[in-house]
């Protein structure tokens, strides 16, 4: 079973506490990450830490309009800034709920993989839609390595998400329903770490 109680942690600045735990996290799996990038994940979680910059007062699905309709959106947009915006807020929700929440999918009719696909494919979108602006100069690298490196991201946020819980106790099948759905490399290393090797061929995303 998983833990089903996480400590409190006190810090002087949740800014700095996202930062190292970002940072380490990167380190621990040797993923290499552009600090622009990094710097972007740390300000999104940040944001998010308010509840009412990731949920929707006025949105009726729970406080989170879901991706496919964020997507509707986006394709429906009358500007090229809408569009972006709304590109973005996919990326951003998707990296968020599969990095923090990935356990609370288990049972919803759409699993972490669908918020990887869907969040890197936005990201992907957005890179492409605001390459030669102004804004593209600053950001478009960032949402391109956002685009390609999803998943590893999503590992990196998963660790910071366990470090902060009060006990070590693993969900190996949940971890095996991650693992197979996404190939993720920190679920596999879980798994071994637990007794269980991944048979590789049984992986969708391998």
């Amino acid at each position: 079973m998983a833990a089903s109680h996480d400590r409190v942690v006190a810090v002087s600045s949740l800014r700095d506490f996202f930062r190292e735990s970002i940072n380490s996290a990167i380190d621990n799996q040797h993923v290499e990450v552009d600090p622009h990038t990094s710097h972007y994940v740390v300000n999104l979680l940040t944001l998010f830490a308010r509840s009412e910059k990731f949920y929707n007062a006025d949105d009726e699905h729970c406080g989170v309009r879901p991706l496919a309709l964020m997507m509707a959106d986006a394709a429906a947009a009358e500007s090229r800034e809408r569009r972006s915006t709304s590109l973005q807020r996919i990326g951003d929700v998707a990296l968020f709920t599969a990095g923090f929440f990935a356990d609370s999918l288990a049972h919803r009719p759409v699993d972490i993989d669908y918020y990887v696909s869907m969040g890197g494919g936005a990201y992907g979108s957005l890179s492409d839609e605001i390459k030669g602006t102004t804004r593209g100069m600053a950001l478009v690298n960032v949402f391109r390595e956002l685009a390609r490196k999803f998943l590893s991201l999503v590992d990196v946020l998963n660790e910071v998400r366990d470090g902060a819980r009060l006990s070590a106790d693993v969900d190996v099948l949940r971890t095996y329903e991650v693992w197979r759905k996404t190939g993720s490399k920190r679920a596999a290393t879980i798994l071994e770490q637990n007794g269980v090797v991944p048979i590789f061929g049984a992986s969708k995303k391998h």
